[in-house]
C-alpha cells in the first residue's frame, strides 16, 4: 500500500533506539525523511546512518527536550534544514520510577518535563508550519496510565496528559484539518526494556512470566509493530480518524490475561 509519505519531513523525538528508531525506519522505507531529535549526537548519528544504510533518509537536530528553549530551537532547525514540516512524532520519555514513596517534588517535576512537557512545547512551536501542510501528530503513550504499574506516579501521570492532550489537541485542531492520535505501547521489547529486565534477579524467568500475560500469541510486541500503526495513522490513508488512542500491544491492556 502507498502511504504517500515520500519526502514528507516528519520529526521524531527519541528518533535514535527503540521504539522511535523503529519508527524511523519505517518512515524512511515509505520515502518519507523522519529528523531525529534527541540530547545524544553520537545516538542521532548511528542511527542516520542505519537508515541510510537500508537506503532511506534522515536528518539530526540535538535537543535536551527537558529544556523549553531547547524544544523551540530544535523545531527552528528543522524549518530551517527543511522548509516545512509535515508531521510530529512525540516519543521521548522514560520511565524513571518516580513513585509516591521513593520520590519527592523535585524528582516528579523533573520526570513530567522528561515525559510531558515537551510533547506540549514540540506540538506548540511546530504548529504554525503543521497548519500549512494539514500534517498530523501521533503521540506515544504507555499503557501505565490504564493500569498503574507500582513506583510510578510521574511517568503513569505524565502518559494520561499525554492521552488527555491527544484528545485535547484534536478538538481544537479540527479547525486546521490537522489529525491528532496517539499510540499506546504495553510491553514492547527495546534496549532500554532489556537494560531493566537485566537488573532482574532471574531476567529470562521473569520474561517468560510478563510474555505468558500477553493474550496473542504469547509475546513482546515489537517497535515494527508499533512503527507500522504510526505510518498509518501519518498518512492519509486514515484520513477521518483523529482523537484516538489505539492499543498496539497483543491485547495486554483490554483483554483477559487470564486468556
Amino acid at each position: 500500500m502507498n502511504f504517500n509519505l515520500t519526502e514528507k519531513i516528519i520529526i521524531v523525538t527519541g528518533g535514535a533506539k527503540g521504539i522511535g528508531l523503529g519508527i524511523c525506519k519505517a518512515l524512511a522505507s515509505e520515502g518519507a525523511v523522519p529528523v531525529i531529535i534527541g540530547r545524544a549526537d553520537a545516538d542521532n548519528q548511528i542511527a542516520v546512518k542505519e537508515i541510510e544504510a537500508e537506503g532511506g533518509r534522515a536528518l539530526s537536530v540535538v535537543a535536551e527536550l527537558t529544556n523549553p528553549q531547547a524544544c523551540k530551537s530544535a523545531v527552528d532547525e528543522v524549518i530551517k534544514l527543511c522548509g516545512r514540516i509535515d508531521g510530529l512524532i512525540n516519543n521521548a520519555g522514560v520511565n524513571d520510577n518516580v513513585g509516591l514513596e521513593s520520590g519527592d517534588y523535585e524528582k516528579f517535576i523533573a520526570s513530567i518535563h522528561k515525559n510531558l512537557v515537551h510533547y506540549y512545547l514540540m506540538a506548540q512551536y511546530a504548529l504554525p508550519e503543521l497548519k500549512k501542510t494539514k500534517g498530523s501528530i501521533v503521540n506515544i503513550g504507555s499503557k501505565t496510565a490504564d493500569t498503574g504499574q507500582g513506583n510510578t506516579s510521574a511517568y503513569a501521570a505524565s502518559n494520561g496528559g499525554r492521552n488527555a492532550l491527544t484528545r485535547e489537541w484534536a478538538v481544537e485542531l479540527l479547525k486546521y484539518g490537522i489529525r491528532v492520535n496517539a499510540v499506546i505501547v504495553a510491553e514492547c521489547y527495546t534496549p532500554l526494556y532489556d537494560k531493566w529486565i537485566q537488573t532482574l534477579e532471574n531476567p529470562k524467568k521473569k520474561l517468560k512470566k510478563i510474555t505468558a500475560k500477553i493474550p496473542l500469541e504469547n509475546r513482546m510486541t515489537t517497535s515494527e509493530e508499533i512503527a507500522n500503526m504510526v505510518v498509518f495513522l501519518l498518512s492519509e490513508r486514515s484520513s477521518h480518524t483523529t482523537g484516538q488512542l489505539i492499543y498496539v500491544d497483543g491485547g495486554y491492556t483490554h483483554l483477559d490475561r487470564s486468556l
